[in-house]
């Protein structure tokens, strides 16, 4: 489903860039980011993930746009960044911005997130994974 909300993402991000919001590169991005979560949720919670559901949606609601409303500004600042700061304003650079280092930090910061915030006690019960905290907190030393 990741590629379909990328894919979502990017066409209506190169839409907006090139049509309504061509002056707007940071909104474009905000609107084209909030489509594509929006299809993202819908999809993994009655798709992909429709066997793990749980039976909170207000809490799973919030968590997920808690956590991908982190993801699309690190996406928009990106963009702000790169136009508005470093003066790149071409809508390529915009893309690349926004599309591109956009997703790869948003991603990075949505997989720690949930991993650490928001799926804790379902993954620390799974063998596989009951030791990654220790990647990211050192063993404390004994005395």
């Amino acid at each position: 489903m990741g590629g379909v909300a990328f894919v979502i993402d990017t066409g209506i991000y190169l839409w907006l860039l090139n049509g309504p919001l061509s002056d707007h590169p940071t909104r474009a991005k905000i609107v084209s980011a909030v489509v594509a979560t929006l299809f993202s949720w819908v999809a993994n919670r009655y798709w992909t993930f429709r066997h793990r559901r749980g039976t909170n949606i207000a809490r799973e609601v919030m968590l997920f746009a808690v956590m991908n409303g982190v993801g699309i500004a690190i996406a928009a600042g990106c963009v702000y960044v790169s136009h508005w700061m470093l003066g790149f304003t071409s809508a390529y650079a915009d893309f690349v911005a926004g599309s591109v280092v956009g997703l790869v930090l948003g991603t990075i910061f949505r997989f720690f997130a949930y991993r650490f915030w928001v799926f804790t006690e379902e993954l620390d019960a799974e063998p596989e994974f009951a030791h990654d905290h220790e990647l990211l907190e050192p063993e404390k030393p004994r005395i």
